[in-house]
C-alpha cells in the first residue's frame, strides 16, 4: 500500500517595512502588517529576505522630508521592490523625480491601497490547510451568486436621503481591488456578480478616475471600464443603483455584446418635474424617455427596474396622475414603490404640503396596479421563448430560478416544472409555457 506524500506548504510572501514619524504613522504601519498577517504574509527583520519592503514616510518638516527620500533610497539600494506611504506620499512626484521606479506611492491612512500594492508586488500564497479565511472572504449568499461592491457614500444631497450624513462622501475602491476581489469570486464558483453602491454611475469620480493594472493592463476606475473588465471573467455582471448619467449610455453597447448582463437598475424615484425638483433629483422626463427608447433599440432585451416614492411633501393629484402617464409610457419591467416616510435629518421634512397617510395609501395601491399592468403585458411576450435560467433552488415540485431579467430577493422567479434533478448554481435553457404579472414557468429543454 503506498503512502501518500506528505504536503508541502508553499512558503509565505514576505514583507519588509521602515516606519518613520510620530506614533501615528507606527500605529498605520501596525494597521498595515496587522491586514497582510492575516492574509498569510511573513513579515522579514532585512531587506535581503523581503519580497517587498514598505517605507513608511514622514513629511512635517524638511529634514523629515529628507530622512524619508534617505531611508527610499536605502531600501531601492538594498531590495529595489519598494511601495511607499505616510505623510510624504501624498507628494508622490517629488518622490517619484528621485525615485522613479518604486512600485507604488499612496498617502497617509491608505491602508487598502498600500495592501493591493503588495498584492501587485508579491501575491499573498493562500493555503487552505493553515489560514482560516477563504481567498473569497466570508460571504453571505449562496455559492452561486455574490455581491461585489465597488464603493461606499455618495455625493448627491438628496432631499428625501440622509445616506452622504451616515457614509460619508462617494469613496471607490481601487479599480483592480475590485477586479481582484470579483476574480476571487468567480474562482471559488460564484457565476452571478451583483455590483453595488451608492450610486454604481459616479463610481471613480472621487478618485479623477485612477488607473491600475489588471491583468498586466491599465483599466480606468470608472463604471464602463470595470463593466467591461467584469465581461472577461464569463460569469453574469449585474449592475445595481445606477443614477442616470449620460455615461450610462456607454455600458449599453457591452449588454448588446454580450458582456454584461441586459439589466438596469435606475432609482427613478418619480416623473412630475415639480416633484422631482422638490427631491433634488434630475427631473427631465422627457429625455428619459428618449434615452430608454435608444437603450431599447440597441439591446432589444433590456430589463429595467426601477423605484419610486408616493406621497411625496408637495405631491398634487396631478403630480401622481404625471407619474402614471409616465410609467406606461416608460413601460418599465420591474417596479418597487415606497410611500414617503419623513426619515430623521432629511431635508425633506422641512417641505410644505405633507401628504395625509390614507391619500398616500391610495395612490400607492393605484401605482402598483397600474404597473401590474405593464409588468404583465411585457411578461406574456416571454411565453414560448426559452432563456438561460440560473437555479437558486431545488425542491420536490421541481427548481426555482432566475432569468438574466430577474435579480435575486427582489424579482420574480422561474418555475422549473421538470427540474426535480438540477443542481444549485446550474445554469439551464428554460423554454416558457406561462406567466403572470411577476414569475415564469416553464420546463429544461431536453
Amino acid at each position: 500500500m503506498s503512502k501518500t506524500a506528505p504536503k508541502t506548504l508553499k512558503a509565505p510572501s514576505k514583507v519588509g517595512i521602515v516606519s518613520l514619524g510620530c506614533p501615528k504613522a507606527l500605529v498605520d504601519s501596525e494597521r498595515i502588517l496587522t491586514k497582510l498577517r492575516s492574509e498569510g504574509y511573513a513579515i522579514s527583520p532585512s531587506y535581503d529576505g523581503a519580497d517587498v519592503v514598505i517605507v513608511n514616510t514622514c513629511g512635517f518638516l524638511d529634514s523629515a522630508k529628507q530622512e524619508s527620500l534617505d531611508a527610499i533610497g536605502e531600501a531601492m539600494s538594498e531590495n529595489g521592490k519598494v511601495i511607499v506611504t505616510g505623510c510624504m506620499g501624498a507628494e508622490a512626484q517629488s518622490i517619484r523625480d528621485v525615485y522613479p521606479n518604486v512600485l507604488a506611492v499612496t498617502g497617509p491612512q491608505q491602508y487598502e491601497a498600500v495592501v493591493n500594492a503588495v498584492h501587485d508586488a508579491a501575491p499573498p500564497a493562500h493555503e487552505p490547510f493553515l489560514d482560516l479565511l477563504p481567498p473569497q472572504g466570508i460571504k453571505l449568499t449562496p455559492r452561486h451568486y455574490a455581491y461585489l461592491k465597488i464603493s461606499e457614500g455618495c455625493n448627491h444631497s438628496c432631499s428625501f436621503c440622509i445616506i452622504p450624513d451616515l457614509r460619508g462622501k462617494l469613496v471607490s475602491r481601487p479599480v483592480n481591488a475590485v477586479l481582484r476581489e470579483a476574480e476571487k469570486l468567480v474562482e471559488s464558483g460564484v457565476k452571478e456578480l451583483l455590483i453595488i453602491s451608492q450610486d454604481t454611475s459616479a463610481y471613480g469620480v472621487d478618485i479623477k478616475h485612477k488607473t491600475s493594472e489588471w491583468r498586466g493592463r491599465p483599466v480606468r476606475a470608472h463604471m464602463t471600464d470595470l463593466a467591461e473588465a467584469l465581461g472577461e471573467l464569463g460569469v453574469w455582471v449585474r449592475l445595481h443603483y445606477v443614477y442616470p448619467y449620460p455615461h450610462v449610455d456607454q455600458v449599453i453597447p457591452l449588454m448588446a455584446e454580450g458582456k454584461v448582463l441586459p439589466y438596469l437598475d435606475i432609482p427613478f424615484q418619480h416623473a412630475s418635474p415639480k416633484v422631482l425638483k422638490a427631491m433634488r433629483r434630475p427631473a427631465d422626463h422627457e429625455r428619459v424617455l428618449e434615452r430608454i427608447r435608444k437603450w431599447r433599440d440597441l439591446v432589444p432585451n433590456l430589463t429595467l427596474r426601477s423605484t419610486f416614492i408616493v406621497g411625496f411633501p408637495g405631491e398634487t393629484e396631478e403630480d401622481f396622475q404625471f407619474l402614471l402617464d409616465w410609467l406606461q409610457e416608460a413601460d418599465l419591467d420591474r417596479v418597487g414603490c415606497f410611500k414617503y416616510e419623513a426619515v430623521n435629518g432629511a431635508k425633506a421634512n422641512d417641505l410644505p404640503g405633507a401628504v395625509p397617510e390614507d391619500i398616500k395609501e391610495e395612490r400607492w395601491h393605484r401605482f402598483m396596479a397600474a404597473q401590474q399592468d405593464v409588468s404583465a403585458r411585457r411578461m406574456e411576450k416571454k411565453v414560448g421563448q426559452t432563456y438561460d435560467v440560473i437555479i437558486d433552488d431545488v425542491d420536490d415540485e421541481g427548481a426555482i430560478g432566475r432569468t438574466k431579467a430577474d435579480a435575486p430577493e427582489i424579482d420574480g422567479s422561474v418555475y422549473v416544472t421538470n427540474g426535480h434533478d438540477l443542481t444549485v448554481g446550474e445554469i439551464v435553457r428554460v423554454t416558457i409555457e406561462e406567466a403572470d404579472e411577476y414569475d415564469l414557468w416553464g420546463e429544461v429543454q431536453v
